[in-house]
């Protein structure tokens, strides 16, 4: 059984900065892939941000060179740096890993949501 908390979410003025973290927990054998999604009121779930096993990240346009998606493997954590904050980047933020409990399967896990709410 794994589980993925999320922590750090909170309201903030615009311009300001948040870090959101996520840890991985349970029977894990390797995680791969790790990702931040969100999802604002009325709309659907979106990818912000990505990052491989092997450090490799992938980010959604609208967040390109203000969030900063890293991962801690030593402890099954992955961040995002989220700076330069927008009122659009108002949305419940969920943690998504790709974690194999052995050789033959692999799951997606999803955290539990974190509400971030930027203030203009």
């Amino acid at each position: 059984q794994v589980q993925l908390v999320e922590s750090g979410g909170g309201l903030v003025q615009a311009g300001g900065s948040l870090r959101l973290s996520c840890a991985a927990s349970g029977s894990i054998f390797k995680i791969n892939a790790m990702g931040w999604y969100r999802q604002a009121p009325g709309k659907q779930r979106e990818l912000v941000a990505a990052i491989t096993s092997g450090a490799r990240t992938n980010y959604a346009d609208s967040v390109k060179g203000r969030f900063t998606i890293s991962r801690d493997n030593a402890k099954n954590t992955t961040y995002l740096q989220m700076n330069s904050l927008k009122p659009e980047d108002t949305a419940v933020y969920y943690c998504n890993a790709n974690i194999q409990s052995n050789w033959y399967q692999r799951y997606d896990y999803w955290g539990q949501g974190a509400q971030v709410t930027v203030s203009s």
